[in-house]
């Protein structure tokens, strides 16, 4: 997890719109940093960097949509509040289905806009404390053994010791060492747990 304060992050190729924004977040006591195009902000992008976009729809060059597809391929995809110009129905959808957090129609009230940042943030940090979740669960997964990794299977599947014994040409008391070294690695109380942890992960046995 990266532990630096959150920044808001503004693309738009209007000097006046970065500038009435950086002042008005400033002024809430927010740190921003503005990019004057999609390119701009890709050659300094951070995918460690805490916070949020707030990004114009058209640019030339790089759209906003653009920009948020060229995040999503990289597995950053950072919240995004888009803005726009005009009220681009099909291009708020779009931008919706693909996790924007808001899509906002200049002008934009300092009060609404702030509102948005503070919920992205909010997102951001949520999203960020998942994939460190998943992350560790992933982790341990890859230290059990091969065996261990196969009595992982049939234990999520609700076998019991003597039947992955059977299944596995060996006695129960091995499948008991390994059940139990599976519950210890895998830092989990109960069965229950660690279909939980498989299921999160999207692991299939």
């Amino acid at each position: 997890m990266n532990d630096k304060a959150p920044t808001v992050f503004v693309i738009d190729d209007e000097p006046s719109i970065r500038k009435a924004i950086a002042r008005s977040l400033g002024a809430a006591g927010l740190t921003v940093t503005t990019f004057s195009s999609a390119q701009e902000y890709l050659e300094h992008y951070e995918p460690d960097a805490p916070g949020c976009l707030i990004l114009d729809l058209a640019m030339p060059g790089c759209s906003g949509l653009d920009l948020q597809q060229a995040l999503a391929d990289r597995g950053g995809e950072p919240p995004i509040i888009f803005l726009s110009g005009h009220a681009h129905v099909f291009e708020s959808v779009q931008a919706m289905k693909h996790g924007a957090v808001e899509f906002l129609t200049k002008p934009i009230e300092d009060v609404v806009l702030i509102d948005a940042v503070r919920k992205a943030f909010e997102k951001d940090r949520v999203d960020r404390l998942t994939r460190a979740e998943l992350a560790g669960i992933k982790k341990r997964l890859m230290i059990l053994t091969p065996r261990e990794t196969q009595v992982l299977g049939y234990v999520i599947a609700g076998k019991l010791n003597k039947q992955i014994a059977a299944d596995l040409g060996t006695v129960e008391k091995t499948i008991k060492v390994h059940r139990a070294r599976v519950m210890e690695k895998m830092q989990v109380k109960s069965v229950a747990e660690l279909v939980r942890l498989t299921v999160q992960v999207g692991v299939r046995f």
